[in-house]
């Protein structure tokens, strides 16, 4: 994101702009990536709900996330795109409030990967991370990536 201080990220998180919301697409190429045509759309206040339960030690994917909400909700997926952009927004959100903060460095990438594009990118999420024992590994030569070890292991069960 651009121009993080110039934004109000609490007034984004309460704007639901017509969601949620379910869309039937037809593009037989998205069908066949996500595995069906009924598409789920979660208001990014959603997200931030969800991200706030994660507890101290757990972590949980956005992907994990994006798939509760496509089983609660009786869609085949949910929109990663807005998914991706909406826990961004939270973890904005949160930085911005002095009361009700959202963990959201508990709230990973796929495959456990750190998001660099939460309030002081991958290193502070890599602190926080660490502070509640968990491990952080480092991958690739030239698109270095930074990932918890183990994430498997310390994922937080969104049971429906």
């Amino acid at each position: 994101m651009a121009n993080e201080d110039k934004k109000d990220f609490n007034a984004m998180l309460k704007d639901n702009k017509g969601m949620p919301k379910l869309q039937i697409i037809t593009d037989s190429k998205s069908i066949e990536k996500y595995g069906g045509s009924r598409m789920y759309f979660a208001p990014p206040i959603a997200y931030d709900e969800i991200m706030k339960q994660i507890p101290y030690g757990k972590v949980i994917t956005v992907g994990k996330i994006r798939e509760y909400f496509a089983a609660k909700n009786e869609a085949d997926f949910t929109d990663p795109i807005t998914a991706g952009i909406f826990v961004s927004i939270a973890a904005w959100a949160s930085e911005q409030r002095s009361d009700s903060l959202t963990p959201y460095w508990r709230t990973l990438k796929a495959n456990g990967e750190l998001n660099s594009k939460y309030p002081g990118g991958i290193e502070r999420q890599k602190a926080q991370l660490m502070a509640e024992g968990h491990t952080i590994i480092q991958k690739g030569r030239k698109n270095i990536k930074y990932y918890v070890a183990d994430y498997e292991k310390a994922l937080f069960d969104l049971s429906l």
